[in-house]
């Protein structure tokens, strides 16, 4: 990942226009933090893959959210929808429309976080396998250059998560969709994340998928009643966590719970707030412990 980064950055003065897959459930703790402190005035395009599996109505606010910003177009798109990928090129073409009178070949720079399906959008727009593809993160080795044009060239990059996620709660997203590999954290603290959110935002679709007379009062409650109703049961009748939790994550990642978004542009704010206080609450904690230290 370091190695990763470092190429990166090495290569982004050369590049006219970065193009940034984000998982369209999760899309503000998909976004690599590092691109948006060294962008600078580059164009971007922001990429909302998986749009399928996401709830439509958030994807729109998440959209309208991110064009705010200068120089940042968005779209949302599908692996199941090849005509919306199809629209990326002439997308780049217009945002960097002096470049293309010009008679200029365009290099975009791609990236997005681990198995966020970066490699099968590459092949898609080409029509052939050039990129590497499988469903677990890190597939992506290093950077390619691919020519999809006469006048457009893809800087391909491997997948990469930043070394430090400072918000918890996007951690625990990241790996609620598959951004992390599954023996990172345990499968039932993930499990229970994404279920009490989805308690308290989605409990009519749980509801419906798992025939629930009523909404369970808390996530233990609710992994309890689908883990005997599945059958993941030890000896005793005791519900198996860690089986039940694979089921669980499995049929979310899947699409069969329908489609979910796990963040809000208003929760991200109030989460930041608490990253930043936490972030102070260090660096003071660290003075305090030097000054003590110099004093004796």
């Amino acid at each position: 990942m370091h190695k990763a980064g470092k190429e990166m950055k090495q290569a982004l003065p050369k590049v006219d226009l970065i193009i940034e897959i984000l998982d369209a459930r999760i899309p503000f703790s998909s976004e690599n933090p590092m691109i948006a402190s060294i962008r600078g005035d580059k164009p971007c395009i922001k990429l909302f893959n998986k749009s399928d599996l996401a709830d439509p109505e958030m994807t729109t606010v998440w959209q309208q959210w991110y064009e705010q910003e200068r120089q940042v177009k968005t779209l949302a798109i599908s692996l199941q929808e090849p005509e919306k990928i199809k629209k990326i090129p002439d997308l780049c073409r217009k945002m960097l429309a002096n470049k293309v009178r010009s008679d200029k070949t365009i290099l975009a720079m791609i990236m997005g976080i681990p198995n966020v399906g970066k490699s099968t959008l590459i092949n898609t727009l080409l029509g052939r396998t050039v990129a590497k593809t499988g469903n677990e993160p890190a597939v992506t080795k290093g950077q390619q250059r691919i020519q999809l044009s006469d006048d457009l060239v893809l800087l391909d990059t491997p997948g990469m998560l930043w070394p430090n996620v400072e918000n918890r709660n996007s951690g625990y997203r990241l790996a609620t969709t598959g951004a992390v590999k599954d023996t990172a954290i345990e499968h039932d603290n993930v499990a229970f994340f994404a279920a009490e959110y989805l308690l308290s935002k989605y409990s009519q679709r749980l509801c419906e998928r798992y025939e629930l007379e009523a909404v369970p009062q808390s996530e233990y409650e609710f992994f309890q009643e689908i883990g005997r109703q599945r059958g993941c049961l030890r000896s005793g009748g005791t519900v198996e966590l860690d089986k039940i939790s694979k089921i669980f994550l499995g049929e979310l990642r899947s699409g069969q719970l329908g489609q979910l978004s796990f963040e809000t542009p208003e929760m991200m704010a109030k989460e930041l707030l608490e990253v930043e206080a936490e972030r102070i609450l260090k660096e003071e904690k660290k003075a305090a412990r030097k000054t003590k230290r110099k004093r004796k």
